[in-house]
């Protein structure tokens, strides 16, 4: 076994190196250059995504879409993956972690108006999309397509599944001296009651439970930065010099390079926003809407949620506390953070990482049965899926944490890759159906395009 482990992690360290940082990194800047700066119109996405729209066509409301799409990406990226990021490459991992939000917004963007637009009906009525339809009917690559739905049926078992799982066992154990195997069964039943009911069960949970933990996750922080606001402006003076020249060893943190800053931040950035993993663009697809181009600016409002706001806040929060060069790593750096606030500190991000946990396993669910169900091309493939998903929760939370991580990382990459492509080689489309609805003030416009109708 921990063979296996030393080559998984050697090579996540490959490819986690220049070329997919500057490939992920560069389609950001490259898609907000090209779409004029998409992030300029946050506020009218932050508006829509709570707009009922009744002329629409779809699965689920873009609100519900929106929602389960968060409740994917809010997981413990935000907490114990900010925190990685900073014991592995000291505060300025934030800044890297914190620009992949800003410029992630684009691609977000991007992903999702591919998703709709290259959309499928199946035999029953409902939606199937992503970015192995775009790339199988938009970009004419197949052997593209299956290797992103192969991909991402596998990943969802580490990112959005043991990884998750993993964090809150440990917390668990730490906290309240929890057996793993408790947690993991107790998170297995959960998650097996709600995901048999499929999208439509997932998102009516993650509805209610997305506004609740994120506003109960950022008022803990909040409280912690009230309490040591004098030294806000010298922690952000920080985090910024740092992403530049790298961080001396001090106290218990070995040291950092600008290059292992860029590589955790930009890592740590991705597995929480997911922006060009191709993620997210599978339940927009779902979404109620009636027109690509509404439901991209819906879903791209996720990343600013996610990163730009509550990963920004957790990187704050931990090198504002002072503890984060105390030699403790993920969820323990975090906690040792939250002790600011005497007695319910540490409660209060139980709370928050086990809802962030459950919510990430539900969204990632609908994400992975998806992936499968289109390599299989049936759904009678999607119930064995849900099995396999929901044990491996349990397994989850009894495994080696940086295995896990590890194992993470890697499928993000190999996921990011094709969905990368697609939507380099589909700029030309981005650009002319955002012109179309949006820079020609179009928004309300109805798609009159046909779907492509599938016989299964």
């Amino acid at each position: 076994m921990e063979a296996i482990a030393n080559l998984v992690s050697t090579i996540d360290g490959w490819l986690w190196g220049w070329p997919l940082i500057i490939l992920l990194f560069g389609t950001h800047v490259f898609l907000t250059f090209r779409l004029k700066f998409i992030q300029r119109h946050i506020g009218k996405a932050i508006k829509l995504s709570v707009t009922k729209d009744d002329f629409a066509t779809g699965d689920v409301s873009q609100f519900s879409a929106l929602a389960t799409a968060l409740a994917a990406t809010i997981g413990t990226g935000n907490i114990v993956g900010v925190a990685t990021a900073i014991a592995l490459g000291g505060p300025g991992a934030v800044f890297w972690c914190w620009m992949t939000g800003v410029f992630g917004i684009s691609t977000k963007y991007a992903e999702s108006l591919l998703a709709v637009k290259y959309r499928v009906k199946t035999a029953d009525g409902t939606m199937a999309g992503g970015p192995m339809y775009v790339l199988e009917y938009g970009m004419k690559n197949k052997p593209l397509a299956y290797s992103f739905a192969f991909f991402g049926s596998v990943a969802a078992f580490g990112i959005g599944n043991t990884v998750q799982a993993n964090s809150i066992s440990n917390m668990m154990f730490n906290q309240f001296d929890l057996s793993p195997h408790i947690t993991g069964i107790a998170l297995a039943v959960l998650t097996g009651i709600v995901i048999i009911g499929g999208v439509k069960r997932i998102a009516s949970v993650c509805d209610k439970l997305v506004p609740f933990m994120a506003v109960f996750y950022v008022i803990g922080c909040t409280i912690i930065l009230v309490m040591t606001a004098k030294t806000i402006p010298a922690t952000i003076g920080l985090i910024v010099s740092n992403a530049f020249t790298g961080t001396a060893a001090t106290g218990g943190f070995a040291g950092s390079t600008i290059m292992l800053a860029a590589r955790f931040g930009v890592a740590r950035g991705l597995f929480s926003n997911e922006s060009g993993l191709g993620s997210a663009p599978i339940v927009a697809a779902a979404a109620q809407t009636r027109n690509p181009v509404r439901q991209a600016l819906v879903a791209s409002s996720g990343t600013f949620w996610d990163t730009v706001i509550v990963c920004a806040i957790t990187g704050i929060t931990i090198v504002n506390s002072g503890v984060w060069n105390s030699g403790l790593n993920g969820g323990d750096l975090t906690n040792a953070a939250f002790t600011h606030i005497p007695v319910v500190g540490p409660i209060v991000l139980t709370i928050g990482l086990l809802t962030f946990v459950f919510s990430t396993i539900l969204g990632w669910s609908y994400y992975g049965e998806k992936c499968f169900e289109y390599l299989f091309h049936s759904k009678k493939a999607i119930l064995p899926y849900r099995i396999a998903y929901t044990i491996a929760v349990y397994f989850g939370a009894v495994m080696s944490l940086s295995f896990v991580w590890d194992l993470a990382d890697l499928f993000n990459g190999l996921m990011a890759i094709p969905n990368l492509i697609s939507l380099l080689a589909l700029s030309g489309v981005l650009v002319k159906e955002t012109k179309e609805y949006l820079w020609d003030d179009n928004l309300d416009k109805i798609n009159e395009e046909e779907t492509v109708v599938l016989n299964r």
